[in-house]
């Protein structure tokens, strides 16, 4: 089964606002081995969400829509499905008395706009909404299943789980599908690409969905199967040959992000780390003390933004940083140097580069940045010009200082 969302609203379309329902449906739908082809957001405008409605019924073999069903004049959702189908709309007087019996129980008057929560599309099935006002819809449509849903999260899930998912699950027949993510960091996604295309190329089952970040690169292996041992076992036959193309690249399979990995590395080995930031700014001691447990292995984390604090603070030698200028190999090692013997660590770590946009120049650009290791992780500097705006500049420096801890923990090649 194939299906689409459709998540109704012209709230969710503003740059403020997320829509969750979609997630989370999707990620139940993957339980049942349905394959989510498209999600939408559509705006409370009648004709778009009835050419919606047209254009998913006509691809998809499930479609859920969530929001549009409260009781105001832009909540069009019933009256768009309804004219998408070409069926009449019917006020359900068993529903009307039950929200009229709903806001008795409050000793509150139904307002007038409420009763318009009563209207069921013709042959509709009618959801109860346990947590509010607004039932959901379920309908059947040329062997297609649509299911119209409200769009507070608290509401939807729960008629989701009661009302809708038991009979997806048994029209899907239990087939089910399951993803496995294998991440790669510091490594560009054309580069990953050309590698392990060769081999998920000539994959159907699984699919392979490859995504780059800052200084990240995620490989999505989904595959269906009769049991999820099945799906599994498809999943680990691609996974082993994209292993064979990334020897020590694939740093985590469970889930877990770069902090976490390099964090157990450093636990599992009774390793502290002390750090010295320049042009990053503490974000890498922040990315590490996402982790739960981080004082186990994070000694301290100096942010020597200026000449003088990397003097002062980590006893790099002026005449060091006036001979090769304060981005350059020489002071990034001694920044890690200074760090690890300030505090007596395992590991010291600097960074030091121009994260722009301003600060560049001919010999020295933006993005221009250099990672220093000094102590039980190897000692060794990487010079990297990452492309991207400031954020992304300084996201990739720290993935690739992590990468550096975690390959030389490993005895990896030192080129991360």
């Amino acid at each position: 089964m194939r299906a689409e969302i459709l998540a109704v609203g012209s709230e969710l379309l503003a740059p403020t606002r997320h829509e969750t329902n979609g997630a989370y449906i999707t990620g139940r739908l993957q339980e049942a081995g349905v394959e989510v082809g498209a999600r939408v957001t559509v705006a409370d405008d009648h004709e778009l969400l009835a050419s919606a409605f047209r254009g998913a019924l006509a691809r998809a073999d499930l479609v859920i829509a969530t929001g549009g069903l409260g009781p105001t004049a832009d909540d069009l959702t019933r009256e768009a499905a309804a004219h998408a189908l070409d069926r009449p709309i019917v006020r359900d007087a068993a529903i009307l008395e039950s929200l009229k019996a709903r806001f008795a129980r409050y000793n509150r008057v139904m307002a007038a706009v409420n009763a318009k929560q009563a209207d069921v599309i013709e042959g509709a099935r009618v959801l109860p909404n346990r947590n509010g006002t607004a039932p959901g819809q379920a309908l059947e449509v040329g062997g297609r299943m649509l299911f119209l849903l409200p769009g507070p999260p608290w509401e939807m899930e729960a008629m989701f789980e009661a009302d809708v998912f038991p009979r997806i699950a048994e029209r899907a027949g239990g087939a089910v599908l399951r993803t496995r993510v294998l991440r790669i960091a510091s490594m560009a996604e054309s580069d990953v690409e050309q590698l392990v295309a060769p081999v998920y190329s000539t994959f159907q089952n699984p699919r392979t969905t490859i995504l780059g970040g800052a200084g990240d690169v995620e490989l999505h292996l989904t595959a269906s199967g009769s049991s999820p041992a099945a799906a599994e076992g498809a999943i680990e036959e691609l996974a082993g040959l994209i292993r064979a193309r990334l020897p020590g690249r694939i740093y985590s399979e469970d889930g877990r992000r770069l902090p976490a990995v390099v964090g157990a590395l450093l636990r599992e080995r009774s390793l502290t780390l002390a750090l010295a930031e320049s042009c990053t700014g503490g974000l890498l001691a922040a990315r590490l003390t996402e982790v739960s447990g981080a004082s186990a292995f994070l000694d301290r984390a100096l942010v020597t933004y200026s000449n003088a604090a990397k003097v002062d603070l980590l006893g790099v030698e002026a005449s060091l940083i006036e001979r090769h200028g304060a981005v350059s190999e020489e002071v990034a090692r001694a920044m890690a140097e200074g760090a690890r013997s300030s505090a007596a660590a395992s590991i010291g770590i600097g960074i030091t580069g121009i994260a722009g946009p301003e600060g560049g120049s001919a010999e020295k650009p933006v993005g221009l940045v250099y990672v220093a290791l000094s102590g039980a992780a190897g000692t060794r500097v990487r010079r990297a010009l990452f492309p991207g705006d400031r954020d992304r500049i300084r996201q990739q420096a720290t993935q690739a200082a992590m990468e550096m801890v975690r390959r030389g923990l490993l005895g990896l090649a030192t080129e991360a």
